[in-house]
């Protein structure tokens, strides 16, 4: 499949709608051209005609950060004990054994794996570029081509955020391990991500500095400059460990984040990931500039890295996003509700988010950081993206229809998923996928493929 469009028009009815604001029983969409056409309120029964999806359906889920490899990992990592950088080593393995078809096999899986958790969009935050030793392959985008292509197949719509990543350490070169990963410098990696095109509906291309200590910081305005021409977005791992923190100071004096902006890397196009460890100068720099933050939790605890300051950076004007980043799991509902109680466990007070925030961070808000403003929400124009989240499971009974946005991001899960529509074309009904029949098949096969 090369395109997410639906090939004729389409009327979808949805028992529970989340219109933004409220749960609104019975709603008709009409769809055509892969894109909203008319919402129409208080249909009690379906239209004739009408696809009926039953349960709560909101907007698409959008996955802010993603290294689709990763999924590779799940279990392994989980064994013993340890710390974010024993786990990079294990992580580093399995880089080196992925080829382009093979990363292609693992991301159609795993893609096909967000589907069916209602994920409609990812954000691959993607370093993986060329062979082991850094050789380029003939097509220097190889990489790169096989993750938009495995998105395709998988139905969803991909921002492929070409990674700059050129330094072992602030300056130090690429270790055995990096060497796939550089460029050698950022006006080579311009060159190279040049060549990606958005040549087809269902992708989009942005850029990523991996961290302050991966690029250089004389390189940084050039990565920042390449995004900021062609008003693409901009994503960047942020004090992620202290110990990034503690470097950068030793190298420059500064924050991470101050060293961002010194660089012009800040703004309303730039997502900083993870931003766990700030100061209070850096909250105020990253709100006062709009750059957004996109959280993920279920990794953040996965490699104990810490609880980020969500909630202060979201009152300084970062909008917030989520992500599954590692793929510990795949599951935006759990990353919302994680969000808030992780926020609870620090605080100990509750309701730091409602559920419609929450939900707008895992559609409209992640979107808007991926460069897919047109989505993210069941408006007239928007793209027809939908996920429809049963209400009758073991986990989502009982609670009275109004109050479904709170059943999904709080008792919920991606297991509860029954529908995911991208472009107005069905891509899991009934819980089943439709392009990848065989996911958990599709996943061990491919896993198996790379492991050591």
């Amino acid at each position: 499949m090369s395109l997410t469009t639906q090939a004729t028009p389409t009327t979808y009815w949805l028992e529970h709608a989340w219109l933004g604001s409220h749960v609104e029983p019975g709603v008709t969409l009409r769809t055509a051209d892969g894109r909203i056409t008319a919402v129409r309120t208080g249909d009690a029964t379906p239209p004739p005609g009408a696809t009926v999806l039953r349960g709560l359906t909101l907007p698409g889920l959008a996955n802010a950060h993603s290294h689709a490899f990763h999924r590779a990992l799940r279990g392994t990592v989980q064994v013993g004990s340890g710390t974010f950088w024993t786990w990079r080593e294990i992580m580093y393995a399995v880089a080196d054994r992925l080829t382009p078809d093979s990363y292609y096999a693992l991301a159609r899986a795993v893609y096909a794996e967000m589907a069916l958790a209602g994920i409609t969009c990812v954000g691959e935050f993607h370093y993986l570029h060329h062979a082991p030793g850094g050789t380029r392959y003939d097509d220097p985008n190889a990489m790169g081509g096989a993750l938009i292509a495995a998105a395709a197949d998988a139905g969803i719509r991909i921002t492929l955020l070409d990674t700059a990543y050129l330094s072992s350490g602030f300056g130090a070169p690429p270790d055995r391990h990096q060497l796939r990963f550089s460029d050698g410098t950022a006006d080579r990696w311009a060159q190279r991500a040049d060549a990606l095109k958005e040549d087809r509906e269902h992708v989009r291309i942005g850029a990523a500095i991996h961290s302050v200590r991966a690029v250089p910081a004389g390189q940084l305005g050039t990565v920042a400059e390449w995004a900021r021409e062609r008003q693409a977005p901009l994503h960047v791992h942020l004090s992620e460990q202290t110990a990034e923190n503690d470097a950068c100071r030793a190298a420059h004096g500064r924050t991470p984040t101050q060293l961002l902006a010194d660089h012009g890397a800040l703004g309303r196009r730039t997502t900083a990931v993870h931003a766990t460890h700030l100061t209070d100068q850096d909250i105020a720099l990253l709100g006062g500039s709009t750059t957004g933050v996109c959280m993920c939790p279920t990794t953040e605890r996965d490699l104990a890295d810490g609880i980020g300051p969500a909630a202060r950076l979201q009152g300084a004007g970062s909008p917030l996003s989520l992500g599954s980043d590692s793929h510990a799991v795949i599951d935006l509902l759990e990353e919302a509700r994680a969000m808030e109680l992780d926020e609870r466990l620090r605080t100990r007070t509750r309701g730091h988010w409602t559920a419609a925030a929450l939900l707008r961070a895992a559609t409209a808000d992640g979107h808007a950081a991926l460069g897919w403003d047109d989505a993210g929400t069941l408006e007239t124009g928007a793209l027809a993206d939908l996920t429809t989240i049963a209400l009758d499971s073991v986990r989502t009974a009982g609670p009275l229809p109004r109050l479904a946005a709170e059943t999904a991001v709080f008792a919920a899960s991606a297991a509860d998923v029954r529908h995911t529509i991208v472009g107005g074309r069905q891509i899991v009904r009934d819980g089943v996928h439709t392009l990848v029949p065989d996911v958990p098949t599709a996943l061990a096969e491919s896993i198996a493929a790379v492991r050591g």
